[in-house]
Order: C-alpha cells, then structure tokens, then sequence
C-alpha cells in the first residue's frame, strides 16, 4: 500500500525576528485569488523539495524543524505531539503547503484539507457561504461537487443565521466551527487539523472527534496535533514526538504519550525552571519564569496533597522589561493534558497591572477548589490584555491528590476517580 504522506529529512529554518501578520490583516481579495488559483495550479503533480541547507544554523536563523521524517498510511489517524515550540504547528503548516520547507522532501498523494490556527483557509471580506465555495474551488472541487455537501457543512457549523454574513464578524468559536465543517466535509484525503479545536466549547469538540472519527473510517486520513493526550489516546492509530524540531519517538499511541509525559520530569519535580525550557512567547525578551512550587498554608512545600486540603502555587517571574498591561495565570490540568481549572489575576474584575523590571514573587492560593484524587501538573504564563504572551510554561511541577483527608472521615471511599472537581451540593428529602 503506498504512502499518502511521505516526509523524508525535512528541515524548515526561520530568520528570528521576521515580521508577521495578524488574523485580519490581510491583502485584496483579487490577489489573495490569484496567489490561491497559482497555488493550486503548482501543486498539480508537483513535488515540493529543497535541499542543500547548512546544517548549523547562521546568526539570526532557528531551525523549526530539523531532519524530520515519517510515512502515513491511507485510513491513520496521526497524533502530532509536543510542548510548545518543538515544531508541531510548523510542519503542519509545510505539510498545508502554507510554508515552504528549506530542506528535505515531503510527498503527499491527494487533496488536503487543512485546519490550522483560526484565520487560516477565509477571507474575511467574504461572507461564510462564498467562503465554503472558495475553499471548495481551492481543494479542486466543482461547484456542483461543493453544493452537494453545503447543507451538510451549514447544519454541522450551526451558523446558518450568519451564513450571508462576513466571516471577519464572526466570534472565534463561529469561525472555527465553520472552518472545521468545511474542511471535514469536502472530502480532502488528507485532513489536517491543529489545537484549534480547543477555541470550541466541550460539545462541538466532542462533535469534531466524533467526525474525525468518521473521516477516518472512510479511508481518507488525518494528522492531529493536541495537548490533550486524552484526544490522542481516543482517536490517534499512531503517534509521533516532536523535540526541539526533531522526532524522537515514532510508534504506539501509548508508548508515544508516556515518553511525552514523562519528558522534563525533573523540572516538574523541583520546580526549577531552566531558561531552555519549552516556552511559548509571541513578545520575547519581556519576562521569564523561574520556579514554582505547590505549598500548604503554612508555606511548606508538599509534593502530595489531603483529599480537600487548601494549597498555594508560588512562582517567581523575572519581568526584563516593562509590561504596562500584565496579568498572570495559574493553570492546573492532570497529567494526560486535560484542563481542570486557571485562575488569573484579572480574575473578580481586577484590572491588568503594570510590571516593572525586576523579580517578582507570587502565591495563588486555592482554598475553595477540592480536587478529586489523581495527579496533577501546573502551567504558568504572563499575558498581555490583547491575549499576546509574555511567556508560558506548561508541566512546570507535578502534585497528587490523595484519597485520604488530613482529619475527620471526609476520605474519598470510590476505588475510580470519575470527574475531576468536588463542587459543593446540598442535598434534601434524605429523611422522607
């Protein structure tokens, strides 16, 4: 059976410090045609390739992606996984034919449909319905072919009050339902899709693993990245480990996602957060975290928690230049990836706070929030009030929860753990 993707010694470098684009800005209409129409037109029997790079990189250059290979088989479905900045979203993009590779070879044997961060594949002057026939036009689809699956499409993103409407007007949430309708069901053989997904809200995830699902099913064959290994454990056949740019590890889903969990287990363990560490950071060179730990209320640090003891997370934060609109977050997930909770210091209707250069020390103290048991992990970032970041960490230390109260008989008795947070409820009629 041949290959549907073949990546062999592919490499993508970048010019640090390159100008980019924001969602909404954007060329005219006619030219963002006409650069599609030549698109579509190279890609037609084209291989892409480009070798003969340097293997160091020059002043300046960082190497996104370096001698990366691999071969998916029609009908997988492909987990991508990684922390932050070790390449996922930029081999995506090459594979996408939204960037060019600067060396190696990528062979790809039918149409792809792509869902990448949110912007990608509209144009926003356009309204939904003309969009979905541009994006069919692209993908080489008839008009007819796109009308058959445009009901579809309209039913499965739920915007059909808007669909007359410009994209550009679109919350986050209606663009990436609509972006994934389109991508999923004009039937591309290869389906890409990014950690976009997470924009949507709990159900229209669980709509759109259900549909990759089916995709797959019918033969055609998707590559996933996500954070959650929850959603790579339920959907993924296979699954690769981007480090730094490169694969380490290229085989069994359960195998693939252990080796990622247990990646940087001793900055998890101590606390202490090296300067290489993965981070993610749209504005460098503004601030760095520095360590973190998990304490009881008296400022002891603990690795293990009582079933609903209170806790704080402190963390110190080295701001290098001044932030005029700064908020934190603290963000607790469990080990596989799944999000509990995140408090922030805008929380309550604080407003965002100007930080001077310095160092800076912090305690986020948890006092309402009982966790149920299993084993946790924090996630630290330094945001801007207009959502850019500072600087952001993931898996910074790692906290159980035990079954055992600290005092009295409130254990929690369960041999399985089902949720992930007790809420307070009051019960009535136990005595009727």
């Amino acid at each position: 059976m041949s290959a549907v993707i073949c990546v062999n010694d592919l490499s993508k470098r970048f010019r640090i410090g390159a100008a980019r684009t924001g969602r909404f800005q954007y060329r005219t209409l006619r030219e963002s045609v006409t650069d599609s129409v030549v698109a579509v037109g190279r890609r037609v029997g084209r291989l892409f390739r480009r070798r003969g790079c340097a293997e160091t990189g020059e002043p300046g250059e960082f190497w996104a992606l370096k001698n990366v290979s691999f071969r998916v088989e029609p009908g997988e479905v492909l987990g991508v996984v990684g922390a932050n900045g070790a390449g996922k979203s930029t081999l995506l993009k090459v594979l996408s034919r939204i960037t060019r590779p600067s060396a190696g070879e990528v062979r790809l044997r039918g149409r792809v449909g792509s869902l990448l961060e949110v912007g990608t594949g509209f144009h926003p002057e356009l309204t939904g319905r003309e969009n979905i026939f541009l994006n069919g036009s692209i993908l080489g689809m008839t008009h007819r072919e796109v009308q058959r699956k445009f009901d579809q499409i309209v039913e499965f993103a739920e915007i059909g009050e808007f669909l007359d409407t410009s994209v550009k007007r679109y919350s986050s949430g209606m663009y990436t339902r609509l972006a994934f309708a389109v991508a999923s069901h004009l039937e591309p053989e290869i389906l890409v899709v990014d950690e976009v997904l997470a924009v949507g809200d709990a159900q229209f995830q669980q709509k759109c693993l259900g549909k990759m699902g089916q995709v797959s099913r019918s033969g055609r064959t998707i590559l996933f990245v996500s954070h959650s290994m929850t959603a790579i454990k339920a959907l993924c056949t296979r699954a690769v480990l981007l480090e730094k740019g490169r694969v380490t590890l290229n085989g069994d889903v359960d195998e693939v996602v252990n080796r990622y969990l247990s990646a940087g287990t001793d900055m998890a363990s101590t606390g202490v957060i090296p300067e290489d560490a993965p981070r993610h950071s749209d504005a460098p060179d503004e601030a760095l975290f520095r360590s973190v730990r998990v304490t009881d209320l008296s400022g002891e640090p603990v690795t293990q928690l009582y079933f609903g003891q209170p806790f704080q997370v402190v963390f110190v934060c080295d701001v290098l230049r001044d932030i005029p609109d700064a908020h934190y977050e603290v963000s607790i997930s469990t080990r596989d990836g799944t999000h509990v909770t995140y408090a922030t210091t805008m929380d309550g209707g604080s407003s965002a706070r100007r930080l001077t250069p310095g160092r800076h020390k912090l305690t986020a103290t948890f006092e309402g929030l009982t966790l149920l048991p299993r084993q946790y992990t924090i996630d630290l970032g330094i945001h801007h009030q207009n959502g850019t970041t500072a600087d952001y960490v993931q898996r910074v230390y790692n906290f159980t929860v035990l079954r055992v109260a600290e005092e009295g008989n409130d254990h929690y008795p369960w041999p399985r753990t089902r949720g992930l947070v007790r809420v307070p409820v009051r019960w009535s009629g136990l005595d009727g």
